[in-house]
């Protein structure tokens, strides 16, 4: 990064959220839903639903109305799914903002014949199915009375089906026999749906990793969000399409001491020096998002690394609330000098994949979790081949 640097910051870049929403739509060849939920994968929403539409995805995709609500209010005028609704939940303001609201069951229905009563034009609603993930959706034993629900309130005016959906349980497995089952129930499911009447524009199945690895699942359309951001939604499985990850997360050295060998560090001094060494302060902590599970006790070389003085050096110590420690190896950095705790490969720095495999956890929990106290600055950057 060029820009002085100042206190801890998540830097996004633009230019990639674009550069990947156009490779993904090119890739599936169909119109790309663009799922900005949890603040974009704590990218930020408006911001990266903006850039998503300028490259390409047709439709943003929410997981709750109010997130959707806000992407109105910013100015978003194009077509917008939501997917998650508790009892109580706006639908008619929904309707009336132009979102698409999800059923999960029949008495969501229900619901939604009540609060569209008094609409001049019917609303447009999507159905979710389960299919296997055995999460939100209308479970199989319920679909006949689901669709029959549904095709009544075409007939009586209160919305029209405009799309059927569903969500893969383990996209990121290719092999895994739960896939091709999921897929055809699906089918299943859009044919009894037809049997009843219905005539969705839109049927979807395929998350991130499906887009990528699972072509039958593509449909009419495509959700995408971890790899909306550049990060890989299925790692392990050859899945490099030329995705750029979009999040830069940067501090600065605030302090730099001498360890003797013996000396520990940080609350329960859960690493002893073996050696003498130096060690840094950087001014994150859980407070930020940092995972505990980052520097956990016989993690060693396997703790996280950050980036310091063109070294990867790892974590040492408990992360606490306000502050990480850093194994400097003897190295003496200035402080103020800049720590990218994760960022892009190209760039030799940590990844948040490599944090997520340090803390035993999925890179969309890295990323979305990653903020607190610090704040968020937008760049419209340079992109691997080429500025986008």
């Amino acid at each position: 990064m060029t820009s002085p640097l100042g206190p801890a910051e998540i830097v996004v870049d633009l230019a990639a959220v674009r550069a990947n929403a156009r490779l993904l739509r090119e890739t599936a060849g169909v119109p790309l839903i663009a799922v900005v939920k949890a603040d974009a994968y704590g990218h930020g929403m408006v911001e990266c639903a903006r850039a998503a539409r300028e490259g390409g995805a047709e439709w943003l995709a929410t997981a709750t109305v109010e997130e959707a609500l806000r992407l109105r209010e910013a100015g978003d005028e194009g077509p917008l799914l939501c997917w998650i609704t508790a009892p109580g939940a706006p639908h008619a303001a929904a309707a009336d903002a132009g979102i698409q609201v999800s059923a999960y069951d029949v008495a969501e229905l229900d619901a939604m014949a009540v609060a569209f009563v008094d609409r001049a034009e019917p609303a447009d609603i999507q159905l979710k199915v389960d299919t296997g993930l055995s999460r939100g959706g209308a479970p199989r034993s319920m679909w006949d009375e689901f669709f029959v629900r549904a095709r009544a309130g075409e007939l009586e005016g209160r919305w029209r089906v405009r799309g059927i959906w569903s969500h893969l349980a383990c996209a990121d497995e290719p092999d895994h026999p739960a896939n091709d089952a999921q897929e055809a129930a699906f089918r299943d499911a859009l044919d009894l749906a037809a049997t009843h009447g219905l005539r969705p524009d839109l049927r979807h199945l395929a998350n991130s990793a499906a887009t990528i690895l699972r072509p039958s699942a593509r449909f009419d359309a495509v959700r995408c969000g971890i790899a909306l951001y550049g990060l890989d939604p299925a790692p392990g499985e050859a899945t490099d399409i030329g995705l750029v990850p979009a999040m830069t997360v940067r501090a600065p050295l605030a302090m730099v001491k001498m360890l003797a060998a013996g000396d520990g560090v940080s609350y329960g001094h859960r690493w002893v020096a073996d050696r003498a060494t130096t060690v840094g302060l950087v001014p994150v902590g859980y407070a930020e998002g940092i995972p505990r599970a980052a520097s956990r006790p016989g993690a060693g070389d396997a703790a996280a690394h950050v980036m310091v003085a063109g070294k990867q050096r790892p974590l040492r110590g408990t992360v606490s609330m306000d502050q990480v420690m850093v194994d400097l190896g003897g190295d003496e950095p200035s402080t103020g000098s800049e720590v990218v705790l994760f960022g892009r490969p190209a760039d030799g720095v940590p990844t948040a994949q490599d944090w997520a495999e340090a803390c035993g956890t999925i890179n969309y929990e890295i990323v979305t979790r990653i903020g607190g106290r610090m704040s968020r600055r937008y760049v419209d950057g340079h992109v691997a081949g080429g500025t986008a």
